[in-house]
C-alpha cells in the first residue's frame, strides 16, 4: 500500500495517509473533512539492515546544478 502526504482544504493540516485504492477518499486525522489534497513529496532514501543509509551506485538527479533541492530543474 503506498503512503502519500495530503494536505486539508478545511483547516491546511498535513499528514501522511495509506491509501488502498485510488478511488478511495481520506479524510482529514484532526477535522475529519474529506476535502483533501495529495502532495508531491520525495521518498525516503533506503536503509540497510544495520540502520545505516543505502549508498546509490549512481548519483541522483539528472545531473544538472539545479538538481537535488527536491524538484528536478528539467520539469520546469
Amino acid at each position: 500500500m503506498p503512503l502519500y502526504d495530503y494536505r486539508c482544504e478545511a483547516c491546511d493540516h498535513e499528514f501522511e495517509a495509506l491509501v488502498r485504492g485510488s478511488a478511495e477518499s481520506v479524510a482529514c486525522p484532526r477535522c475529519r473533512e474529506i476535502r483533501s489534497q495529495r502532495q508531491l513529496s520525495v521518498p525516503a532514501p533506503a536503509q540497510t539492515a544495520r540502520g545505516g543509509l543505502a549508498m546509490a551506485a549512481q548519483p541522483s538527479g539528472c545531473g544538472r546544478p539545479q538538481c537535488g533541492g527536491g524538484m528536478c530543474a528539467g520539469l520546469e
